[in-house]
């Protein structure tokens, strides 16, 4: 593999208005003062494909990345084959996971209706006691379920929620407490 130079501002690659060097910093102070119609005429000269983007900042920064790779130079073939193997071989995440924040100590503040004061419960006071076993009859089907202290066990699978359960027996999201009928206090209802 050939061994690209390293660019110094004395040899630089030559800009389309003849300098020596591309100005990045201001061709994109420029661009910010363009609207998004323009920086939309220039993304289509530049990548040659339409901008199907109405967000100019997003616009801005792919002419810019363009720009310097017109300028300095792209990515080498064998670079693009790597991050495509690594692209294809990898399990993207379509959507950030969704992170519940528990307050310290496990005890939030609860309003009832009735009184308007605040209530402290802690979360284990919903789930019932390890060893009660919960049944549910769904769809003719008997679900049993025996609350362990690190999860609860159905048909000889340890689940780490009630909703896990529901959602297997189901293939859709359920609460798993009101799927089981407990009321807040790990009773039925």
């Amino acid at each position: 593999m050939a061994k690209r130079d390293s660019i110094t501002p004395d040899s630089g690659p030559e800009s389309p208005s003849g300098t020596s060097e591309l100005d990045i910093d201001a061709e994109v102070a420029a661009m910010q003062q363009q609207t998004v119609k323009q920086l939309q005429r220039q993304y289509e000269e530049l990548l040659n494909e339409e901008a199907r983007s109405g967000n100019k900042i997003w616009l801005i920064k792919r002419i810019a990345w363009r720009m310097q790779a017109n300028a300095y130079g792209d990515l080498s073939q064998r670079a693009r084959r790597r991050a495509l193997e690594l692209a294809n071989d990898s399990d993207i995440r379509m959507k950030a996971p969704n992170i519940k924040r528990q307050p310290p100590g496990g005890v939030r503040k609860i309003k009832t209706a009735a009184s308007k004061a605040a209530v402290s419960v802690s979360r284990e006071d919903r789930k019932p006691i390890p060893g009660t076993v919960l049944t549910r009859i769904y769809k003719g089907r008997k679900i049993v379920v025996t609350v362990l202290a690190n999860g609860f066990e159905c048909e000889e699978v340890v689940y780490a929620s009630l909703s896990g359960i529901a959602k297997a027996v189901t293939g859709s999201h359920w609460n798993g407490y009101h799927f089981f009928g407990l009321n807040k206090k790990g009773r039925n209802s």
